[in-house]
């Protein structure tokens, strides 16, 4: 792969994410858990302790980050919200109730992704520019719903290591495509609950799988996305697992930290010119509005 000619010739673009679900994360995967409040506690950690102890390790770092919000932890948690608006950091859309993009609900689709803009507009004071979809489910109306919002980036796919772009039926760019993947996301390893009994891993094997990514993204001169939850790396040990990940990261030469729009708006300046036309995956369906992604 070649090295990507980043701002400032830094060799690799860091990219700290947070979804910030707090209570949805719960209460999207089962309605019942309203009345459980051992199970939405764990959210609540999320809001009470682990956004100000993430943005406490972010401002003592100087580093900035993207925190996705659902519109109901926008309406329901504004103080919060307001907090991350007030140390510099961006706000991207993560859905209204954190609800997984069913294909056969077009409707339920079209008004969670409604919903969380205007909440976020209400509360930011402008319209989201990114969007990460909730638990990564998707549907082909994705990309053209987002385009026709005025949406810069996703970051919801996991078919690349580096950025690229979608595009439309015409032929012409549409959303920079910020991918990730399930191994740097924390919950794959931390999240538990009565219901799911997912053995919980040491923050050594977490942190070394970590560092084993960074070091080939480094090496490739490319792009890495990071993406935690506030109620899982926001626990005392863990966000000292980020901060000795950072202290890792900052014995390279040449990284740029940034946030999701920013290495977007990046891409955007030298993405088509590495790719002229638009290639269809064998493996992918083309949406009925004729939408297709590169790959």
């Amino acid at each position: 792969m070649p090295n990507v000619p980043w701002p400032n010739n830094a060799k690799v673009a860091v990219n700290l994410t947070f979804d910030f679900d707090a209570e949805t994360l719960w209460l999207s995967r089962d309605p019942a858990n309203i009345d459980r409040p051992g199970t939405l506690s764990q959210g609540t950690y999320g809001a009470k302790v682990g956004v100000p102890k993430i943005l406490e390790l972010l401002s003592s770092e100087g580093l900035p980050a993207t925190f996705f919000v659902p519109g109901w932890v926008v309406d329901n948690r504004t103080h919060v919200v307001e907090k991350i608006i007030k140390a510099g950091h961006e706000i991207a859309h993560h859905g209204y109730l954190h609800k997984a993009v069913d294909p056969k609900d077009p409707e339920l689709e079209l008004e969670e992704l409604e919903t969380g803009i205007e909440a976020i507009k209400r509360v930011v004071g402008i319209a989201p520019v990114g969007y990460r979809a909730p638990s990564g489910e998707t549907s082909p109306n994705l990309v053209r719903l987002l385009s026709e919002r005025g949406f810069l980036y996703d970051s919801s796919m996991t078919d690349d290591v580096e950025p690229y772009c979608h595009f439309l039926q015409d032929g012409s760019p549409s959303l920079v495509e910020l991918p990730w993947h399930w191994s740097l996301d924390d919950a794959q390893y931390l999240l538990s609950n009565a219901k799911t009994h997912r053995p919980i891993q040491t923050n050594e094997h977490i942190l070394s799988i970590w560092k084993a990514e960074f070091h080939e993204a480094y090496l490739s001169g490319g792009y890495f996305n990071l993406l935690m939850h506030p109620q899982v790396t926001g626990r005392p040990s863990r966000v000292r697992m980020l901060s000795d990940f950072i202290a890792y990261v900052r014995k390279h030469d040449n990284v740029w930290f940034a946030q999701s729009q920013d290495v977007a708006n990046a891409w955007l300046q030298i993405g088509p010119k590495q790719s002229a036309e638009p290639m269809i995956s064998p493996f992918l369906k083309v949406g009925q509005d004729g939408t297709i992604s590169q790959c």
